[in-house]
């Protein structure tokens, strides 16, 4: 999963002129099967066109305002303010909009977007020069150490870079290479990691609800907690909550740690929260941070919230006090 929000390109390729599958369409913008059936139903948007079996085709005007709409959801924007706007409108909020921020832990230090570091690795996304990410931010992460090189670093870059696709800098090939360097150095740097004497932390179950695509928030978040002496099982993002508590209990976890962006409203937020909380065992703690802003002004009795990532420290030592 794209860390980042997907978005999709304005011209569809020669083969689909006739349009994009829904599946197409949920793959490229990140906007679930069910979203786009309940916004046909609710707003009259999208609508979509049929082909001779029946199934849904979205034509290349349609997809384009689903990007920009998909823009506007990751700023903060709820759908029944923006579904229904015309591409004039939707483009004029996001000029208005403040920047997009991605779906992760935010950053732990406010580093200037014009650091040099941050500017060059910008810079090789847009020229479309893969080795030399992958070696400046290899070679960033051996001189920095691991947890500077999350926090200082990949947390700030990665805000950038969805600064960039939002204001039009960036397109989704370039926000693809970008997650895709970005992914294989941060494995290689937690598998490069020396092996606990002891393993001192929680063992952490790390995922995300349904249609939350984003998973280089997680990836980050585990390398802080492996570098805190936690065990980490990540099941990818888009697991059912049933299935997050069933592996909560087949792996014996001690925490289950979600991330919310903006997307969903806060009533789906919080009563996936409460039901999730419902299932798990009682020993096991429930972390969940994000982007999402209803995490933080409705807390929730059971769950931890982390709306920084400086705040995963305390949660393992205050994990280690209770065991």
């Amino acid at each position: 999963m794209n860390s980042l929000t997907p978005s999709v390109a304005l011209e569809p390729s020669a083969s689909s002129d006739a349009g994009l599958s829904i599946a197409a369409v949920e793959r490229e913008t990140g906007l679930g099967k069910d979203t786009l059936r309940v916004w046909e139903r609710r707003y009259g948007f999208p609508n979509p066109s049929r082909d001779s079996s029946g199934d849904r085709l979205y034509g290349a005007d349609q997809v384009h305002r689903l990007k920009l709409i998909s823009r506007l959801l990751d700023a903060g924007m709820r759908p029944g303010k923006v579904v229904g706007l015309d591409q004039a409108a939707l483009q004029a909020l996001l000029t208005q909009r403040s920047p997009v921020q991605p779906a992760i832990l935010s950053r732990t230090k406010n580093i200037s977007i014009a650091n040099p570091l941050i500017e060059g690795m910008l810079h090789a996304i847009g020229s479309h020069d893969p080795s030399t990410l992958r070696h400046g931010l290899s070679h960033a992460q051996l001189r920095m150490g691991l947890a500077p090189f999350v926090t200082d670093l990949v947390a700030p870059l990665t805000t950038a870079v969805g600064e960039a696709w939002a204001q039009g800098r960036f397109e989704i090939f370039e926000e693809h290479l970008y997650t895709e360097v970005i992914t294989g150095v941060l494995r290689h740097a937690i598998a490069s990691l020396p092996p606990q004497p002891m393993q001192q932390g929680p063992k952490v179950l790390l995922t995300t609800v349904p249609q939350e695509q984003h998973s280089l928030g997680l990836l980050m978040v585990e390398a802080l907690l492996v570098l805190e002496g936690s065990t980490c099982v990540s099941l990818g993002t888009q697991t059912p909550l049933i299935d997050i508590a069933q592996a909560a209990r087949a792996h014996q976890a001690d925490v289950v740690a979600l991330s919310f962006t903006n997307l969903h409203k806060s009533s789906f937020v919080q009563t996936s929260l409460r039901e999730l909380r419902a299932q798990l065992p009682a020993a096991t703690a429930l972390w969940a941070g994000g982007s999402c802003a209803a995490l933080y002004q409705w807390p929730l009795e059971g769950v931890s919230t982390v709306q920084h990532l400086s705040g995963l420290q305390p949660l393992v030592t205050q994990w280690r006090h209770a065991h």
